[in-house]
Parts: structure tokens; C-alpha cells; sequence
């Protein structure tokens, strides 16, 4: 099954978003759907109720869905910290109904998990800790996202300048000092391997300066994709993210040419046909376009 017929028969792909206040989701999620506009939100009856999630509206039922990539739709669980355990609840039933959904196309296919690395010293809150003990999200695969990660880079810098680097080196060297750092750092070591962790994520990603006008959100992407191990989820993901043209050619190639060159074709232009259809069902967001061009 190609790109185009998964995307027909699923439709969209659909992530669960966990993370407190100011965590930088909608931020990441704006980044993914390349646009600067407010998703709108839709009821589970598919009924439009806002632009914005209000405070006290906050439903994880309902769907957020961006305009600019409609082929994303996203749920926003709220950090649940000391004393949530309402919103934890309301979380872990919400894991359970899309588990339990016969069609693919109503399952979760992803949760990224929030985590804003701005605090000093930061370590991993009781809700945090909560979620990745006692939350079991099956076959779906959590990401955790450490956001804000920039915030890392003053510290790093300030190690640098101890160390004797000029102003201009601990600059240039402070974002990768920060990530060896916190690679080897207690926070994901807490993550993986202690005993408070029984459930710990598939994979981890640091993003850093989000906000910024050219901010790069290809290795979320790629994170992504890499981690789904059910090959038609991974075929709709990349084919529905329109931020990371190389990732589309990377699969379209590496899933489509050994297809194409299996069995024996009987003409060269029947080869090079569906080599085209093949590959550009890969790039939903441009196909349409250029499909009459190419054939």
C-alpha cells in the first residue's frame, strides 16, 4: 500500500501533546504545520467550538487541527503536577479508548510528551515521574520533547568562559557543549535506566530556540519517523509533514525503487510512470500540483 492509499483510508495522522502551561506546545506545533496561526478545535462530534483552548473548556477529547496541515490532528493533555490526579485520570482513559478503537484512523498513533528545560537545575516533576511509571501507553510511541533547551545554553557558556574560553568561543561552542552535557547528564540517565522509571519513552529529542523565526524542526520529524515501527503509520507521518522535503525523498526512495525494480517491466516508460506515481505519493502537499507536469 502506497502513501496516497494510507492517507485515504487512515486520513490523518494523530498525536497526543502532554505538557504543563508554557511548555512551548503550541509552539512546536505551529513549527510542524509551518504556519504562525492558532489551531482551531473541534468537538468529538467534529462540531467547530473555538480557535483558541480556553482554561476552562480544556477537553482531551477534543481535536486541534491547523488549517495549513489539516492532515495533522493533535490533543492537548495538561501537565497534571501535584494534586492532578483528575487530569491524570482523564489522561490514561483517554490512552485507553484510542487503544481500544477497531480503526486505525481513530487510534493514537504517537504521544509527544512535553518537558520546558528553563528552570535551573531542572529535574523531573512528580508528574512527570507519575506518567512514565504508571501510564501504560501500549503500542503507541512516546516522545519526549525537552523544550526551551536554549536555556541550557547560558550555563554551558558559563562552564566554557571557567574553563578559560574568550567570549567569542564559549558563544560558538555553548549549544554543543549543552547537548554533550546533558547527554551524560543525570536527567536522561534518571530517564532510562532508574528504578522510579518502569515505563521510560522510546526516544528523546532536544529542541531548541522554537520560537525563532527560522527554527529547524526537522529532527523532531525525523525522530518521529524513525521511531514508529508499524510501517503504514510511518508511510502516513512522513508523507503528512510538509516541513522536511529530504525526509519525504529519503523513504520515497528507500520504500518505492526496490518495489519498482522487482519484477521485470515490459516497457522503459512503464517503468519511469510508475516510478513518478509511486514516488509522488509520497509528497501529498505538492502532488496535485505537479502531477500533470510531470506525466
Amino acid at each position: 500500500m502506497d502513501p496516497s492509499e494510507i492517507r485515504q483510508q487512515i486520513g490523518r495522522f494523530r498525536i497526543l501533546v502532554i505538557g504543563r502551561a508554557n511548555a512551548g506546545k503550541t509552539t512546536i506545533l505551529q513549527r510542524v504545520c509551518n504556519t504562525r496561526e492558532n489551531p482551531e478545535i473541534y468537538n468529538s462530534a467534529g462540531i467547530k467550538v473555538g480557535i483558541t483552548m480556553l482554561r476552562g473548556e480544556h477537553d482531551i477529547e477534543n481535536e486541534m487541527v491547523f488549517r495549513n496541515n489539516p492532515g495533522f490532528v493533535f490533543h492537548d493533555s495538561r501537565g497534571f503536577e501535584a494534586g492532578g490526579e483528575s487530569e491524570f485520570d482523564k489522561m490514561k482513559a483517554f490512552i485507553a479508548s484510542r487503544s481500544k478503537e477497531t480503526k486505525l484512523r481513530n487510534q493514537l498513533h504517537a504521544i509527544w510528551y512535553c518537558i520546558p528545560m528553563d528552570e535551573a537545575s531542572r529535574s523531573f516533576t512528580e508528574g512527570e515521574i507519575k506518567f512514565f511509571s504508571k501510564c501504560d501507553t501500549g503500542s503507541v510511541a512516546v516522545i519526549v520533547l525537552f523544550t526551551k533547551f536554549d536555556a541550557l545554553y547560558d550555563v554551558a557558556y558559563a562552564q566554557l568562559k571557567s574553563k578559560g574560553a574568550s567570549m567569542e568561543e564559549a558563544e560558538e561552542q555553548a549549544p554543543k557543549h549543552a547537548e554533550e552535557s546533558f547527554a551524560i547528564g543525570s536527567q536522561l540517565k534518571f530517564l532510562y535506566h532508574s528504578k522510579d522509571i518502569r515505563r521510560p519513552p522510546r526516544r528523546h529529542i532536544c529542541l531548541p530556540n522554537m520560537d525563532k523565526d527560522d527554527a529547524d524542526c526537522g529532527p523532531l520529524i525525523e525522530c518521529t519517523a524513525e521511531t514508529m515501527d508499524n510501517e503504514v503509520l510511518q508511510q502516513l507521518f512522513v508523507s503528512t509533514q510538509q516541513t522536511n522535503l529530504e525526509l519525504c525523498m529519503k523513504y520515497a526512495v528507500e520504500r518505492t525503487l526496490p518495489k519498482v525494480f522487482g519484477p521485470a517491466k515490459t516497457t522503459a516508460s512503464e517503468v519511469h510512470e510508475e516510478i513518478i506515481l509511486k514516488l509522488g505519493s509520497w509528497f501529498a502537499h505538492i502532488w496535485g500540483v505537479s502531477v500533470l507536469i510531470l506525466l
